[in-house]
């Protein structure tokens, strides 16, 4: 924890020079021909883009221990509550998808472990292997020409129909499309990291003696091998953290969801960097704050980690 304090003033500067160091900044996207010089400074001097470098940086940092991310140079509206609004509908996306993608790679993971070589290791490895070579947003706009705008059966755009925002069934409409099309992003990597842990564990000992006590492969598998393999599930669960913010950017943006995602691609198009500091920041936290979650999991998952941290 003490080690992740550093780290985070780190990251945090690293992002604010890449920015600064753009060629182009949001008074360049704002600007028109019939603006003067003087005017173009003047605007400079509002946003504070005029001070040194390091001046910008320390009055971003200060006012982001004070709570504030700051206002969108765009719009002008407040980052931190703009945030607190995606943030939500982010997490109701990408979660449930997530979980979905977990669930289906252990499954599948073990599945394909157990029967090594044959058939089914072959079938689930294709699949896997399909599934990650379809980009995510090739996927997106097959879901949504065929069922969205062939057979009609779901809605494309949003989270809600206008004048429908109580209603479940309308939200689940909209939910549909966009979830399937996270979860298929989500699970060929995770049943191949599961398949290879899985496949790790069988040549271990432990598995020699079950199969020497006349175990079958279903009780090696359900009563040992899965219970080892949550060790690695726990990492990826861990580094899945920062994915609640930032890992539906391209699924949002293609289906209008009003998450993250097209916010921070807004952001970028424009040039509002505060947006894009913000944002950038806060999944560096994410990902700091997953592996200490990892490690907390660690102690939980397998006691040995606890017992030789006493040692």
């Amino acid at each position: 924890m003490l080690q992740a304090i550093p780290l985070l003033f780190i990251i945090s500067f690293l992002v604010f020079s890449l920015i600064q160091l753009a060629p182009y900044d949001v008074i360049d996207s704002v600007t028109t021909p019939n603006m003067s010089q003087q005017q173009i400074d003047l605007l400079r001097e509002r946003y504070g883009l005029n001070e040194p470098f390091l001046v910008q940086y320390f009055v971003w940092i200060k006012n982001i221990f004070q709570g504030d991310l700051g206002y969108s140079l765009v719009s002008q509206k407040s980052i931190a509550q703009e945030l607190a609004v995606r943030i939500p509908n982010t997490i109701r996306l990408v979660l449930p998808a997530y979980l979905t993608a977990l669930l289906l790679a252990i499954v599948l993971g073990l599945v394909a472990a157990a029967n090594k070589g044959k058939w089914a290791d072959r079938l689930i490895d294709g699949i896997a292997s399909l599934g990650i070579a379809i980009p995510t947003f090739w996927f997106a706009m097959i879901l949504i020409y065929f069922f969205g705008y062939r057979l009609n059966w779901f809605s494309i755009i949003g989270m809600h129909t206008v004048g429908k925002e109580g209603q479940f069934g309308d939200y689940l409409n909209h939910f549909v499309l966009p979830y399937a099309t996270l979860t298929v992003a989500f699970f060929p990597e995770l049943t191949r990291y599961i398949r290879a842990s899985a496949t790790q564990q069988v040549s271990e000992d432990y598995v020699m003696v079950q199969r020497a006590f006349h175990a079958t492969k279903w009780q090696i598998f359900s009563r040992h091998i899965s219970r080892n393999v949550l060790i690695p599930v726990v990492t990826q669960i861990g580094m899945a953290l920062p994915m609640l913010v930032t890992g539906a950017i391209i699924t949002e943006t293609i289906f209008a969801w009003p998450g993250v995602g097209p916010y921070l691609m807004g952001a970028t198009k424009s040039l509002d960097y505060p947006i894009i500091m913000a944002v950038m920041l806060l999944s560096a936290t994410l990902v700091i704050l997953g592996n200490l979650l990892s490690d907390i999991l660690y102690s939980i998952v397998d006691p040995r980690i606890r017992q030789e941290g006493r040692a």
